[in-house]
C-alpha cells in the first residue's frame, strides 16, 4: 500500500471512529404501564431524546408488571438484561434479594457523583424503597394512590349530597344503605382488595403488615395483617356483602368495570 493510500485509509478510519462517537448511547428501558399512562411514559421518553443527542431511551412495553419482572429476570440470566426496569412494589423484595443483577440507586449515585437527595420524595414513598437505615434502593418513577369514584346522579337519587361523598368507614356504610334503599343494585365495591383493604387500610391507621419493618428488615419477616384491626375490617365487608351493600368484583382490578357499566 503507498503512503498516500495508507493516509486515506487512516483518515477513513478516524471518520468512522468520529461517526461512532457520535452515536447516541442507547438505554433500554423496560415498563408494564398500559394505555394512556404507558403513552405518556413513552412520550417522556421521546422528548428526552428530542432535548439532546448524546443518549437515547428506548421504552418497550413488556406487558403487564408482573410479565415485566419475568422478561427482567429471563433477559439477565440470558446475559442481555435491559439498562432501567420499572418494576411494580410487589416486586420490591425479587429485586433486593437479585444481588448483583440490580445496582441500588444509592450505589449508582456515589459511584456517578451525582447530587442526589432522597428528601426530595414523599417521605411514604422514600420509605417504601429504603433500607430502613434510609438508603434509597430504587427511583421512584411513579406511584399508585387508592381514589374513590363514586356516581353522583345517584348520591342525588338517594337523597345523598352529591358534593359531599363520605369520608370515613361509617359514613361509607350510611351512604352504602341510602344508596341500596334507592335501588342501587352494588352500593360498593373495591378493586385491588389486598392492597387497599389490607395494606394501604393498614398504613393509614399505622398498623404493621408485617414484622422486620413490614418485611423491609429481612427475609425473615412474620405477616401480621390478621390485626384486630384489620379483622374487624374485613368482617365488616363481610356482613356489608350478606347485606347487599358491598359487593367483592374479583382480584386485582377486576372489579373496575362495574363502577362504569353502572352496575
Amino acid at each position: 500500500m503507498t503512503f498516500g493510500k495508507m493516509l486515506l485509509a487512516a483518515a477513513a478510519t478516524m471518520a468512522c471512529a468520529g461517526m461512532a462517537q457520535a452515536e447516541p448511547v442507547q438505554i433500554e428501558f423496560w415498563h408494564g404501564l398500559t394505555q394512556p399512562l404507558g403513552g405518556m411514559l413513552e412520550q417522556i421518553a421521546a422528548d428526552f431524546n428530542a432535548s439532546q443527542s448524546q443518549y437515547k431511551i428506548n421504552a418497550s412495553f413488556k406487558g403487564g408488571y408482573p410479565e415485566v419482572m419475568t422478561a427482567a429476570i429471563a433477559a439477565f440470566r440470558a446475559g442481555n438484561a435491559p439498562d432501567i426496569v420499572q418494576m411494580f412494589e410487589v416486586g420490591t423484595a425479587t429485586m433486593m434479594a437479585a444481588r448483583g443483577a440490580v445496582k441500588p440507586v444509592y450505589e449508582l449515585m456515589q459511584e456517578s457523583g451525582l447530587p442526589f437527595d432522597p428528601n426530595n420524595y414523599i417521605a411514604a414513598v422514600r420509605g417504601y424503597y429504603s433500607t430502613p437505615d434510609g438508603k434509597m434502593l430504587s427511583m421512584p418513577f411513579n406511584t399508585s394512590t387508592p381514589i374513590m369514584f363514586y356516581n353522583k346522579d345517584l348520591f342525588q337519587k338517594a337523597g345523598l349530597d352529591p358534593a359531599k361523598p363520605p369520608l370515613t368507614w361509617p359514613e361509607t356504610i350510611e351512604a352504602t344503605k341510602k344508596l341500596k334503599a334507592a335501588g342501587v343494585a352494588c352500593p360498593l365495591t373495591t378493586a385491588w382488595p389486598t392492597w387497599i383493604q389490607i395494606e394501604n387500610f393498614g398504613a393509614i391507621h399505622n398498623v404493621p403488615l408485617a414484622t422486620k419493618v413490614n418485611g423491609m428488615a429481612g427475609m425473615d419477616a412474620v405477616l401480621e395483617f390478621n390485626s384486630a384491626l384489620h379483622v374487624k375490617h374485613i368482617q365488616n365487608l363481610i356482613d356489608m356483602a350478606k347485606e347487599g351493600l358491598f359487593k367483592y368484583g374479583g382480584r386485582d382490578a377486576a372489579a373496575d368495570a362495574l363502577f362504569p357499566s353502572g352496575e
